[in-house]
């Protein structure tokens, strides 16, 4: 299994901590994992992306052009990443960020309303591991027991108390990922 992503939005909306808690599930679940982030120097509001590769066997070079995965939270994002993806690929969006929808036929397309769940867990900072849940229920690269492990070991030690809250997220993503048919 090998699982080339790239997840983007805006800078603020949890794009390169999901990527880096993506990774660190991976290696604490023994797979090769990559993590390349990349933003514009004005980082909170500016573009920013992450290319996470997922693999049980070695990889050859953290740079791709093409991905099995996109997972884009706004709409420069999706029309950027939309014709990058590989034909029989996933294309996962927020539905809050995005104005003209995904028009790709094949590939899968899943919608997911992370930042509506968010409002009403009234915290605004779960909207990436929402997003989290719902890309690990379509693509189960990792597991949720390797997501909680990743927390406590990204995570400073006084933010562990909020790892609950991020897990019951997770799971709240899983729940409301719907896939789009056209």
């Amino acid at each position: 299994m090998k699982k080339e992503i790239i997840i983007s939005g805006f800078g603020g909306q949890g794009v390169l901590s999901m990527g880096k808690i993506l990774a660190y599930s991976g290696l604490m679940e023994d797979k090769e994992v990559t993590w390349m982030p990349a933003y514009g120097p004005e980082q909170r509001g500016g573009t920013a992306n992450v290319t996470v590769i997922v693999s049980d066997e070695r990889i050859s070079s953290p740079i791709l052009s093409k991905y099995d995965i996109a997972v884009v939270l706004n709409q420069p994002s999706l029309e950027k990443f939309e014709p990058k993806i590989k034909s029989g690929g996933i294309l996962i969006y927020d539905g809050f960020g995005i104005i003209n929808p995904p028009t790709r036929k094949d590939i899968t397309v899943y919608r997911i309303d992370a930042m509506d769940k968010a409002a009403e867990m009234k915290n605004g900072k779960v909207f990436n591991m929402i997003v989290l849940g719902g890309l690990l229920k379509v693509a189960p690269v990792v597991s949720n027991k390797g997501v909680e492990k990743a927390l406590f070991k990204t995570l400073p030690e006084r933010h562990h108390a909020l790892i609950p809250l991020n897990m019951q997220a997770v799971e709240e993503g899983a729940k409301i990922i719907k896939e789009v048919t056209f």
